[in-house]
């Protein structure tokens, strides 16, 4: 599955324990990274500085479902 254009439910919604830049602390769940564009994309991506963890991070269905609300519906539970 490729990432859903206009989604960045996985920017928002998971917590991220490593350092990201300009977010040295890493990003509470439900937090908006700061590099997320308007448009939802990555502003890192494709960049070395992007954390390993968004690096290796693969849209499968059973995350992502078939919409951004359901991926962050299914992200947010898999969360808490």
């Amino acid at each position: 599955m490729e990432c859903r254009p206009g989604c960045g439910a996985c920017c928002t919604v998971i917590s991220i324990s490593s350092p990201i830049p300009g977010m040295p602390e890493g990003k509470a769940p439900g937090v908006r990274c700061i590099h997320l564009l308007d448009d939802y994309r990555c502003a890192l991506y494709g960049d070395p500085s992007r954390p390993a963890v968004c690096v290796d991070y693969r849209a499968e269905p059973e995350f992502c479902g078939n919409s951004r609300e359901e991926a962050i519906r299914i992200l947010g539970s898999l969360e808490s």
